[in-house]
């Protein structure tokens, strides 16, 4: 009936609600008060963290950085291939130590459109094929929220380890997806392009 989101929001509204009557006012507000303040500091340092990303490629492409990348991806040896490659390396490194959104907001402004002016790069593809990338931003160590999903639905006996290790086969799942992607475009290019007339 609804996304993970939004179920989720009906769940944690349900569960105040049910706290409010289970513990009373006096006792509720002790409880709920450090959790809205937590949750505060922890939203506002993510925004934070997203205003600075935000304003470091501001004005990375202000002083001219753009045009310094754009020439350095142009000067790479395998043309076009070689500067998607590169980007695609950097982009799955980076998300070792970065989240995916701030490497949507940092790095993403800065390389796509040097990438694009590139002959025979469809926006649309190059979409497609960061959002990729990103995903698995998502499931290495050790930053990877799915990590701390999982941590915190396994039984303690199973180590950290062992879903680190268990993740591998998943990240190479979504490596064997860009790689086809890479290879049949058509995939990501053919709805949008059918039904937009190209565009």
């Amino acid at each position: 009936m609804t996304t993970p989101t939004e179920a989720a929001s009906v769940g944690a509204v349900g569960t105040i609600a049910l706290s409010a009557l289970k513990l009373g006012g006096g006792a509720f507000l002790r409880v709920f008060a450090p959790v809205v303040a937590r949750t505060t500091q922890v939203t506002s340092m993510i925004f934070l963290i997203l205003i600075g990303a935000t304003l470091f490629s501001l004005v990375f492409r202000g002083l001219g950085g753009d045009d310094m990348v754009q020439r350095g991806l142009t000067d790479l040896p395998g043309g076009t291939a070689g500067a998607l490659v590169i980007v695609m390396i950097a982009v799955f490194l980076l998300g070792f130590v970065m989240d995916a959104f701030e490497i949507i907001f940092v790095v993403v402004p800065i390389v796509a459109p040097a990438l694009l002016k590139m002959p025979g790069v469809d926006p649309v593809w190059l979409a497609i094929m960061l959002a990729l990338n990103l995903q698995t931003s998502y499931m290495h160590p050790p930053l990877g929220p799915t990590l701390f999903f999982l941590r915190g639905v396994t039984p303690p006996e199973i180590a950290t380890t062992q879903i680190y290790v268990g993740i591998i086969p998943f990240v190479l799942v979504q490596l064997l997806a860009l790689v086809v992607v890479w290879f049949v475009p058509g995939l990501a290019t053919w709805l949008p392009h059918h039904l937009y007339g190209g565009r």
